[in-house]
């Protein structure tokens, strides 16, 4: 038996508007201003699933989980994760890990860093030693730095054993 090992990476932006909920990585985050989107828009959870598919040469997220689709108005993303993670194992791989980073000014992530990765690991299926995420700003530069925007970046590796 060998083991095959596979990498992905996916990227998501959104803007950011007042008065809406702020949702990243499954964790409801204190802020003035939330993501525009279809879903609850946790732009975080979006790059993973986009990552996730990637490596195992299943599409994106918009392929699975259509934004025209009112099945997916307004869902809570950890769905779309577990759904995933789910499609990663029906096709017969198992994620190693995650590595993510967040790119917004404000508000300030690291006080939620340690429950986003407990939360992204257990709705994934995964061990917490598995997740990372990570937080910047661009220094007040581009829509992230006016506090238009959000943007999240996640690769991923996953495996998959085959008969040999």
């Amino acid at each position: 038996m060998s083991l095959r090992q596979r990498i992905g990476q996916g990227i998501d932006f959104h803007r950011l508007e007042s008065g809406r909920e702020l949702w990243l990585g499954g964790v409801k985050i204190p802020s003035d201003k939330g993501c525009v989107a279809h879903s609850d828009g946790d732009v975080l959870i979006h790059a993973i699933c986009d990552a996730l598919l990637g490596a195992a040469a299943l599409r994106d997220i918009g392929f699975h989980f259509p934004d025209t689709s009112d099945e997916y108005k307004n869902i809570d993303s950890k769905i779309l994760l577990r759904r995933t993670a789910g499609l990663i194992r029906d096709k017969g791989f198992h994620i190693i890990n995650i590595d993510s980073t967040l790119c917004l000014e404000k508000p300030k992530i690291a006080p939620f860093i340690q429950v986003m990765c407990h939360t992204l690991a257990t709705t994934a299926g995964i061990p917490y030693e598995s997740v990372s995420v990570k937080a910047t700003t661009t220094e007040k530069m581009g829509f992230t730095g006016r506090g238009e925007g959000v943007v999240a970046m996640a690769v991923c590796l996953i495996s998959e054993n085959i008969e040999r």
